[in-house]
């Protein structure tokens, strides 16, 4: 990807990760509801609620501004559309609570290492501030997903539905 050089493009991918954000959590709160799990439904909704008013923050920061157009797909959580990858419906259906943590965490850690970056390569005073405004976001995000891992266990005989390579 290359680098950030103004605050409206940061403003764009802050947007696109945020709306993906938003849209997972409130499937994964849909999921964790399905499935009587009423603290993870609970937690995931609120994640979903924060990311859909940070998303309306920014929407409202850039309104009249002509962003860059992202591409829909560039944030995705989960693959969708190759022919050997299960669409994410069914792997939602499919995922351990635990799971659907693990894949929230990594889209957090991502999106965190995402604004860090800009800040660190950011030569403009207001993108780098910008951007370390962003990452802090999401350290908090990062946090609240990780305890959440860490204190689900898996259940005994669960398989990994992902894999990194």
């Amino acid at each position: 990807m290359p680098a950030i050089q103004s605050p409206t493009e940061l403003y764009a991918h802050a947007i696109a990760i945020e709306r993906e954000a938003a849209e997972r959590y409130s499937e994964l709160a849909e999921r964790m509801d399905d499935e009587g799990r009423e603290e993870l439904a609970r937690v995931f909704g609120e994640l979903a609620r924060m990311e859909a008013e940070h998303l309306e923050i920014l929407e409202g920061r850039t309104a009249g501004l002509e962003l860059p157009e992202i591409p829909r797909g560039q944030y995705r959580w989960l693959e969708n559309g190759a022919p050997e990858t299960a669409p994410h419906e069914v792997v939602f259906r499919l995922m351990t609570p635990r799971q659907a943590l693990a894949i929230a965490l990594d889209a957090e850690l991502r999106a965190r290492a995402f604004f860090e970056q800009v800040c660190l390569s950011a030569l403009d005073p207001a993108l780098r501030a910008l951007a370390r405004e962003m990452a802090a976001e999401e350290r908090e995000h990062v946090d609240l997903v990780s305890r959440l891992f860490e204190s689900t266990p898996e259940p005994l005989g669960a398989r990994l539905i992902f894999e990194r390579e």
